[in-house]
């Protein structure tokens, strides 16, 4: 999927957790933080892939990106898996406690927010012709639905045509059917 799908996806998959999950107070520095870290999120499992829109938004990302691909084994290997998953929840969870004496935000609402991204960014993928090695390093892809033909190709029209469009109304939807319970947390939690 493209960069954008992917901050799209990520986007309505924390908007339905925060919707309909309870969450504590929290201030509006750390919902900042963590809508950020949601983006970010949403795209860190193309960091094996140095054209990917991530590596696009940082300075000298091409350079990076190309560093980092081999290690990460090319597009869509170990990034895209249970154990890219787990990588990227203790890298995050390590870089959140590091810098937490700097960034005064609720550390574990930021990196449920990253967390959310990342799983977010894989279930699309495995939408898309190529699907994704969930089990890496089994060399199977595994994809939604399991025929390959019925699946579409990054950037296709069924891409930006159906999926962005549909995604923009189910965001709708949950803001409308959640406009109270959304509303009222921004009320009395966002301090």
């Amino acid at each position: 999927m493209t960069g954008r799908t992917h901050d799209l996806t990520a986007f309505t998959a924390l908007s339905l957790l925060v919707a309909t999950q309870p969450i504590a107070t929290m201030t509006l520095a750390t919902a900042f933080v963590a809508f950020s870290a949601n983006m970010i999120g949403g795209l860190a499992p193309d960091i094996d892939q140095s054209t990917g829109a991530l590596w696009k938004r940082v300075r000298l990302g091409s350079f990076l990106g190309r560093l980092l691909s081999p290690i990460f084994g090319g597009h869509r290997h170990i990034s895209h898996s249970i154990l890219g998953i787990i990588f990227f929840a203790v890298i995050s969870k390590l870089f959140l406690i590091l810098i937490s004496n700097v960034l005064i935000v609720d550390i574990e609402v930021v990196w449920w927010a990253f967390m959310i991204g990342v799983i977010s960014h894989l279930i699309a993928d495995s939408f898309t012709y190529s699907g994704v090695p969930w089990l890496f390093p089994i060399p199977i892809k595994f994809g939604v639905p399991p025929i390959k033909a019925f699946r579409f190709h990054t950037g296709s029209f069924i891409e930006k045509g159906i999926v962005f469009p549909g995604l923009i109304l189910v965001n709708m939807y949950i803001f409308y059917v959640y406009h109270r319970e959304i509303i009222d947390f921004l009320k009395t939690n966002i301090k």
